[in-house]
């Protein structure tokens, strides 16, 4: 059985994000959504738990997807999984450089770790989790840009103070 990891923040999740989700869920038999701790970003608006549960409901409709997360090295979580490929998208070639680096800093912890690249479909190249909780802290029709699920509870975390 064939596993992919996809991993991030999620913080929280976009179209662009599912977008991923969903061609990778076509091409593996297993897919793990990995919300992992970024202590780059200093002022999550979601906990790790509360955008699990988002996730997870986003998710629901694909049979061959879970969420879960870690707090630790990706590296080692993957260990886990016999066959576990890392799937990252990439909006530009911005990304790349950064997640070229990650992956071989994740190959050289776990020799078997693979990376695989999708390149995100060309409508989500601008879209970012840093741009939807901004557009959301001034009340913006999100539609475009969030899974329906969730719009209400990024409203709502918004108009709290979650910019």
């Amino acid at each position: 059985m064939s596993t992919a990891i996809c991993p991030g923040s999620f913080d929280p999740m976009t179209l662009g994000h599912l977008n991923i989700i969903r061609r990778t869920a076509r091409i593996f038999d297993k897919v793990v959504v990995l919300v992992a701790y970024n202590a780059a970003k200093q002022r999550p608006m979601f906990t790790i738990e509360e955008r699990v549960e988002m996730i997870s409901k986003v998710v629901a409709r694909f049979k061959n997807v879970e969420v879960d997360a870690y707090d630790g090295l990706l590296a080692e979580y993957a260990k886990r999984y016999k066959d576990a490929i890392i799937v990252k998208g990439l909006r530009a070639s911005t990304d790349f450089e950064n997640e070229f680096q990650m992956a071989q800093i994740n190959k050289t912890i776990n020799p078997a770790l693979e990376t695989m690249f999708l390149t995100s479909s060309e409508k989500y190249t601008f879209l970012s989790s840093s741009v939807v909780r901004e557009l959301a802290g001034y009340g913006a029709d999100l539609s475009e840009f969030l899974p329906r699920e969730i719009i209400k509870d990024v409203l709502a975390r918004a108009g709290a103070g979650g910019r």
